[in-house]
């Protein structure tokens, strides 16, 4: 028998995703394969241009794929032969001695996330990602008037109806696409300033909540692509008197989970209050510039330079649920990450801060 030919061959595409120079950004390529790979390391190192997304120079271009996460790809479902499914890869990027380029921080998330330490501690997150859509100028907030403004904040927080929402069809398209690929999106709602939303992706535990989001975010950059509407997730898109938007970070170990962990929770905010200002500088890519027009102690903030927690409190930096005070355990809420965060920061950050105790 001869050998099968190359159209009898199985073919599959998995795209290949990274976060570029910028921390925020992300971008994508696809490669044709002829087997469906069951784990990341099944997949090939690949190489990208990196000169053209921030990430090297150009006497000095190439820039590695690895990959580290697979999900359901839900664009291109329907193409595959055979039932085979398409995927997305997750990849970090290194230089030419395979070290991790500037914006690769899953690396030291993941040897953080992975010391004996901190794996038997259980820390289980779950992220609060509020975006705007925008028109296709990326200047006009989705459904706003050109030029002018919509009525003021009030009727739009969970709301429903012609004037008070926009967007939903972009926000039910993406929702679908996650639960599809896999991600665990908890659920959505329409946000405080209108054309503003949320969605939530969680419980993870330690390097999953990265990866889930990241992926949850180029989904949403993918959906809104075909809409021709603009996601932004820029931390107080619209100055005045409007709401920002954060990524509010849930977060709990396993002995705040269990009865009598409030005092855990409690212990966890002491040392959270004490290393306040470096938890301010990676809670948004530019070192704290960005939270600073959205960390005024106005629109359910509390002042960047203060910190303070409370009981159901949405002006505190650290909220403790109303139902954890009075079950007595449960879980904490930092509202202080932007929109723009990176969470392999964020949750890096913060395990270092509360179960090692340092920088």
């Amino acid at each position: 028998m001869g050998s099968r030919s190359e159209r009898d061959v199985a073919k599959i595409r998995c795209m290949y995703i990274w976060i570029d120079g910028s921390g925020e950004s992300v971008r994508s390529k696809t490669r044709t394969l002829d087997f469906v790979p069951k784990t990341p390391d099944d997949l090939p190192v690949w190489n990208f241009d990196g000169s053209s997304t921030g990430q090297s120079s150009g006497s000095d271009s190439d820039v590695y794929l690895r990959p580290v996460a697979l999900f359901d790809d839900p664009f291109r479902h329907d193409n595959a032969e055979n039932g085979l499914k398409n995927r997305l890869a997750l990849c970090e990027t290194e230089n030419a001695a395979h070290e991790p380029t500037r914006t690769n921080h899953r690396r030291s998330c993941r040897r953080t996330m992975s010391t004996t330490t901190i794996a038997d501690a259980t820390p289980w997150f779950g992220i609060e990602q509020e975006y705007t859509l925008f028109e296709a100028d990326a200047k006009t907030p989705l459904g706003w008037p050109e030029g002018g403004f919509p009525g003021p904040q009030g009727p739009y927080y969970c709301g429903v109806g012609t004037g008070r929402i926009y967007g939903r069809d972009v926000v039910e398209a993406h929702y679908r696409a996650c639960l599809y690929a896999g991600i665990k999106i908890a659920g959505t709602n329409a946000e405080v300033m209108p054309s503003q939303w949320e969605f939530q992706v969680g419980p993870c535990e330690g390097i999953d909540m990265g990866d889930q989001l990241w992926m949850a975010r180029y989904i949403l950059l993918r959906v809104a692509e075909d809409f021709g509407i603009v996601v932004s997730f820029d931390p107080k898109p619209i100055c005045g008197d409007w709401n920002g938007a954060g990524a509010h970070t849930n977060y709990s170990t396993i002995s705040m989970r269990e009865s009598g962990g409030l005092k855990h929770i409690e212990s966890a905010i002491e040392r959270l209050q004490g290393r306040h200002k470096d938890h301010i500088r990676v809670y948004d890519p530019k070192g704290g510039q960005d939270n600073a027009r959205r960390l005024t102690g106005r629109h359910e903030t509390a002042d960047i330079k203060t910190f303070s927690s409370g009981i159901a409190d949405r002006s505190a930096s650290i909220r403790i649920p109303r139902h954890v005070a009075q079950e007595g355990c449960g879980y904490l809420e930092d509202r202080r990450p932007a929109s723009n965060c990176d969470p392999y920061l964020v949750t890096e950050r913060i395990v270092r801060t509360t179960i090692l105790d340092e920088d």
